[in-house]
């Protein structure tokens, strides 16, 4: 599907080895796989050629709730995004999706429910609002607008934009303690990871 609208893309052909959607153009497929564990994980690592970025220091009850990808063989995975499911701080189930990419690809924005590919200028203007250690540097990350039922966060890890979206939108709170991010490429074969059923949230329209 297309990774900024979900429409369903035309594949290369005779004529373009591009993959187009009706209303984005050319873009980079994206693909939720449709199960979770360590299986599906070490198919989006080995096709990544950005972070593919697992949080640690999450409360208590949290799993990996699904992971996803846009790219194809030809270009591999140029975004990637990680899905965990648990317990809100402040009551009731909720959803946090960390994505990594390159410019352009849409992908978080997607997500965050925002029209453009990117954050935009002027996102980064001020303090930030939220800080995470990603690779064992520390990151910072500005909130940006979205729509009422998720929180949204942004700023740049290695070179790359790192989104963070919430549900629901006071869920968000989770993001002022400051989380630490792996990136699985480098990660040991053997880190323990837990996995859930699969979050609607990687495949739900914008």
């Amino acid at each position: 599907m297309c990774p900024r609208c979900g429409h369903e893309l035309r594949a290369p052909g005779l004529w373009s080895s591009a993959w187009e959607c009706p209303r984005h153009g050319t873009v980079h497929p994206y693909t939720v796989l449709t199960h979770t564990g360590r299986d599906s994980v070490d198919h989006v690592v080995g096709r990544a050629t950005v972070p593919v970025w697992m949080p640690h220091g999450l409360p208590y009850g949290w799993v990996c709730s699904g992971v996803a990808y846009a790219g194809d063989e030809r270009t591999g995975a140029c975004a990637t995004a990680t899905c965990l499911s648990g317990p809100s701080p402040l009551g009731g189930a909720a959803d946090l999706l960390i994505v990594a990419e390159e410019p352009g690809v849409g992908l978080g924005s997607r997500h965050a429910g925002l029209a453009e590919s990117d954050p935009g200028d002027g996102f980064d203007a001020g303090p930030s609002h939220a800080k995470v250690l990603a690779a064992s540097h520390p990151t910072a990350l500005w909130s940006v607008p979205a729509v009422d039922d998720r929180a949204v966060f942004v700023g740049e890890a290695k070179g790359l934009w790192l989104w963070a979206v919430v549900w629901p939108a006071s869920a968000g709170v989770l993001m002022y303690d400051e989380l630490s991010l792996i990136d699985l490429r480098d990660a040991p074969p053997d880190v323990d990871l837990e996995f859930g059923s699969l979050s609607p949230r990687l495949a739900a329209p914008p």
